[in-house]
């Protein structure tokens, strides 16, 4: 797998990825923060061949570029069953907090514990991972995580937001993804990558998740 992270939201510092398999040039991009016409331009210089939106969950934040990216490049938007109302809900995206209603286009594919997500011979398995919204979810391939803001380097997404739970958040991370190999790398919805070796180490909450 190749992967870029752009920063298209520097006031939120959103972790945008764009993946491809560098074999046939099928790509994807994972929680586009807001618009970009880099990004745009950096696809086209590839001659990537995109192939969908993947949103980790519906916070504006994570989907302020769907509406931008699904019109240019006529293709779908992959989020989770529980968090698909959001993408068009500015009270569940909270943006209506944020000033501004926003509205995103609509999911084509809804997903589940366990889907596959396929682009050339990459392969994206689907980690159900509530607790910061009901419908979370993390995303690993060949020892990749994109975690969304389940997981960050030596931190945990908030909780106190509507539709969260400290005690999902935590049995989500113990007995979702700290059942990978500890080897793999910790992509985050904001801030630094890791690893969950050292998240099992560092992590200020990994003794909470260790008693629950």
């Amino acid at each position: 797998m190749k992967f870029k992270i752009f920063n298209l939201l520097p006031s939120y510092g959103t972790n945008t990825y764009l993946i491809w398999d560098k074999t046939t040039k099928e790509a994807a991009i994972i929680d586009p923060a807001a618009p970009s016409e880099n990004l745009l331009r950096f696809i086209k210089e590839l001659s990537l061949n995109m192939k969908c939106i993947i949103n980790t969950h519906c916070h504006a934040d994570h989907i302020g570029g769907n509406q931008f990216f699904a019109t240019k490049l006529n293709i779908p938007i992959y989020i989770s069953k529980l968090d698909a109302e959001g993408l068009t809900n500015p009270k569940r995206n909270l943006s209506s907090y944020m000033g501004e209603d926003l509205v995103s286009a609509t999911a084509k594919k809804t997903l589940k514990d366990n889907d596959i997500i396929k682009l050339g011979k990459l392969e994206l398995k689907v980690i159900t991972t509530p607790g910061h919204t009901v419908g979370g979810i993390s995303l690993y391939s060949d020892g990749l995580l994109f975690s969304g803001d389940t997981l960050f380097a030596e931190s945990v997404g908030r909780t106190d937001l509507p539709g969260g739970n400290m005690k999902q958040l935590i049995a989500s991370i113990k007995q979702k993804l700290f059942k990978l190999p500890d080897n793999t790398t910790v992509l985050p919805g904001h801030g630094p990558s890791s690893s969950i070796e050292d998240e099992k180490v560092a992590n200020p909450f990994a003794g909470l998740a260790a008693r629950l």
